[in-house]
């Protein structure tokens, strides 16, 4: 069993807690990731939907359509602070993004993956071992 982790937004208003073993973590590099983050690009740690429990708060979402895909992405953020703190994936139902930011300690998360290095900032270099895909790693 996998130790259970916890994090939560900017103010305090919303705390979640998540078990189980991440589905996979990923850096997104990716036009709507630098703007949703306000950096470079994002890390998201993908676990179970049932595997996600809201502590505290509640959470407000934006859904935004991709212009290439056509598909659906539901971002979840702190009506309060407006931090994002979690995202659904039209492409991966069963799903759950989180943050990676917003655990109260990072210092386990490892991304193995970089998706839509076609848009990664030139000064962004990609670890040698993870796997590397021009856009979306999700079919």
């Amino acid at each position: 069993m996998t130790k259970p982790r916890e994090g939560g937004c900017l103010c305090g208003a919303v705390r979640y807690r998540v078990t189980g073993a991440p589905i996979r973590t990923s850096v997104c590099h990716c036009t709507f990731c630098q703007r949703r983050t306000g950096s470079a690009f994002g890390i998201g740690v993908y676990v179970k939907k049932q595997d996600f429990q809201l502590l505290k708060g509640e959470l407000k979402s934006y859904e935004h359509r991709s212009d290439e895909s056509g598909r659906w992405l539901r971002v979840e953020f702190c009506p309060k602070c407006g931090n994002p703190l979690t995202w659904t994936l039209e492409v991966m139902p069963e799903g759950r993004g989180v943050a990676a930011g917003s655990f109260d300690d990072q210092s386990w998360i490892k991304p193995e993956r970089h998706s839509w290095t076609r848009s990664k900032h030139p000064w962004v270099e990609i670890p040698h071992g993870v796997e590397t895909f021009e856009k979306s790693s999700l079919r």
